[in-house]
């Protein structure tokens, strides 16, 4: 397993970075064999550590898992207990998917663009134009799923949308999760 453990605007030692490899190939081990790819990041938010962990899994899925802590560790150790809990919930349908899947998840290329949003803020000016302001672009991939595959992706990297194309039809979709805690579907061929 590749694991890459870093810091933003904090210094990650020896010992910190031993102890999230270890955990992490023990805790992923338990339900995947195969080699896998992992990032693990650290932040600092005023009185908290910030623990961001994704792990990339032979199916091609991607859980991630977020926590906060006083204390670096206690930090990672909260981050990985969510990852265990999604592993475990999903380890049934994980392992099904890839035996059921002929080939890897692909996924399309795709721009994604940051927009200058309004402030809340009462000294703020309307802006002149419609024409929004584009504050960053960047590359992202939009992956070719079943809708069951999409709602368990949305589910294990904690989002509350995704957008993907269908494997049933190679149209747009996006799945995402209501205020009423439901999921909705979004597919726009259906619209006859």
């Amino acid at each position: 397993m590749r694991i890459q453990v870093s810091g933003k605007q904090i210094d990650i030692g020896d010992a910190l970075r031993t102890h999230v490899e270890d955990r992490l190939m023990e805790a992923v081990g338990k339900y995947f064999d195969r080699p896998v790819d992992a990032v693990v990041t650290f932040s600092k938010d005023r009185h908290e550590y910030v623990s961001d962990s994704s792990v990339h899994l032979p199916t091609g899925m991607i859980v991630q898992a977020k926590a906060r802590a006083g204390e670096v560790y206690a930090c990672f150790e909260g981050s990985l207990d969510r990852m265990e809990k999604q592993l475990r919930r999903y380890k049934r349908r994980l392992r099904d998917h890839h035996r059921t899947r002929e080939e890897p998840i692909e996924g399309l290329g795709a721009s994604t663009y940051i927009l200058e949003g309004g402030q809340d803020d009462l000294d703020y000016l309307e802006p002149e134009t419609l024409q929004p302001v584009i504050v960053a672009e960047m590359e992202t991939k939009v992956p070719h799923l079943s809708v069951g595959e999409a709602v368990m992706q949305m589910e294990l990297a904690g989002a509350h949308l995704l957008v993907f194309r269908n494997d049933a039809h190679g149209g747009v979709n996006v799945v995402y999760t209501r205020d009423d805690g439901n999921i909705g579907w979004i597919d726009p061929r259906n619209t006859q």
